[in-house]
């Protein structure tokens, strides 16, 4: 099993910068891919980018070019900056192990708006 906290979330205004965080615990060797997804009330959950072990990343086009994520063995990280009100949503941490089970964290709000 692989636990997931997230932190970092919080209120914003456009154009403003936040950096999420999430920790990885528990059975890290298994961890393959890493990533961030975000949901709104009434809409399913989308991939906002994910990572590769070996650094390679792949990024929702909503978010090109202002969202960048990072990873070591245990943390990964979305830093966002020229955010939009239509960023507001929940942003999930979310794992991907070598045995294609995915473990998520609970969830943290990002709120833009002026």
């Amino acid at each position: 099993q692989v636990q997931l906290v997230e932190t970092g979330g919080g209120l914003v205004q456009p154009g403003g910068s936040l950096r999420l965080s999430c920790t990885a615990s528990g059975r890290l060797f298994q961890v393959y891919t890493m990533g961030w997804y975000r949901q709104v009330p009434g809409k399913g959950r989308e991939l906002v980018a994910n990572i590769y072990p070996g650094g390679s990343a792949t990024y929702a086009d909503s978010v090109k070019d202002r969202f960048t994520i990072s990873r070591d063995s245990a943390m990964v990280w979305l830093q966002m900056t020229s955010l939009k009100p239509e960023d507001t949503a929940i942003y999930y941490c979310n794992v991907v192990t070598y045995g294609s089970m995915q473990h998520w964290g609970q969830g943290t709000q990002v709120t833009v708006s002026s």
